[in-house]
This record gives C-alpha cells, structure tokens and sequence, in this order.
C-alpha cells in the first residue's frame, strides 16, 4: 500500500468512528438506562401484582413505562386543587430542613428552567462576565433583584448574577456586578444551559446557523 492509500483508510476509519460512536454510545446509555430503571421500578411492585411472574420472559421497558405512566398520574393529580394543596405543604416542610431545603430548591429551579415551567423562572437572563478574573469571560445569569440593604451601599446600580459551575450548575456562586460589567446575551436561558451542560462541547444550532448567516454577509 501507497502512504496515500494508507491516510485515506486513516481518514475514513475515523470518520466512521465520529459516526458510529456517538449512536452506539447512545443506543448503549439508553439500554443501560431502560435496565436500571426496570430494575428499581419491578422491586417496588408486589410480585403478585408484576406481570413478568406470569410471563415465561421478562419485558424489557416494562418499568420506564410504569414509571411514565406513574409521572403522569402524578402530573394530572398535581394539576387540581387537592394536588396544588398538597404541593403546596410539601413545599413548606421542606423549605424548614435546613440543608435539605437548598438542594430541593436549588434541583426545582434548574428543574423549572429547563423545562420551561413555572410563571417565573430562575434565571431571568443569560448574560456574559469577567470571572473568575479580568481578561476571562464565562457565561452567568440575572436572577432576582439585589437586596436594598446590600444596594444602598454601593453608589452605582447593582446586578443579581448566578455563575453556575460546569457541568452542574445547580452549584455556583452569586454575585453582586456593577450593571455595566454584564454584557447581555442573544440567548434563551436553555441555550445557555445547553452549552454549560456540554462543558462548551454542545452550542445551540439555532445560534451557530445564525452566525453563519452574519458571517455571509459580512463576506
């Protein structure tokens, strides 16, 4: 074989790799997934009650179908008054656990935001800061409004920021920028949190078509 030969096998060995790995990983995650859950969910049913005693083979999905149909009963009982109610007290035992009451707040508002749920959403703005020094850019986010004892205290406007960290942004840190320091973002906040989930690995199409088309233009 010619060295030219042998750089082509090279090239198209790894173009099939940047193919077939990321579908094989997927397709292996999404197995492994489908078991752990059948798993847990066939534990908790009664075993006169499971279906796969009677049956000579198991049924593979059996619990994420359980398991679907069981988060949409709950979704359907949340929705009345009586499951409002509920939530409602749920809520208020849990914001009295000190420790316990951050997490489940913290998780409900990652939660809230990535789903689109909720009149009001954690984060209000994706916006981008010099952190964790000058000359650094990472991306944060507006959330609610400064505390008046903290804003009379400073001469010049105040902006609430959560720097979330990568790949888990339900921990981070909150900061008190000068509003001028923030530079706003052309971004929903779930593209936002696309990108810091992916650890910059994963941008939003719709962003990258839209600077292509500026690109163009420009040339």
């Amino acid at each position: 074989m010619t060295h030219k030969t042998i750089q082509s096998l090279k090239a198209y060995l790894l173009t099939g790799i940047l193919v077939t790995a990321p579908i094989a990983i997927t397709i292996f995650l999404a197995i492994e997934l489908i078991h752990l859950i059948d798993g847990w969910v066939s534990a908790l049913i009664p075993e006169k009650y499971n279906p796969e005693t009677y049956l000579p083979y198991g049924i593979p999905g059996l619990g994420v179908i359980i398991l679907l149909i069981f988060l949409i009963l709950v979704g359907i009982f949340t929705a009345n008054f009586i499951g409002q109610s509920t939530e409602r007290l749920w809520n208020s035992l849990i914001g009295k656990m000190p420790v316990v009451s951050g997490v489940y707040n913290a998780l409900r508002k990652v939660f809230e935001t990535l789903l689109g749920r909720g009149k009001e959403t954690a984060f209000r703005q994706p916006v981008l800061i010099q952190y964790p020094r000058k000359g650094l850019w990472t991306i944060a986010f507006i959330t609610g409004p400064v505390y008046q004892g903290v804003q009379k205290k400073i001469k010049h406007k105040l902006v609430s920021i959560y720097v979330p960290t990568t790949p888990n942004p339900t921990s981070g840190f909150l900061l008190y920028l000068s509003e001028k320091d923030v530079v706003p973002l052309d971004m929903r906040v779930d593209e936002a949190l696309k990108i810091i989930l992916s650890m910059g690995i994963v941008n939003p199409e719709k962003l990258d078509q839209k600077n292509s088309k500026k690109t163009k233009l420009s040339n």
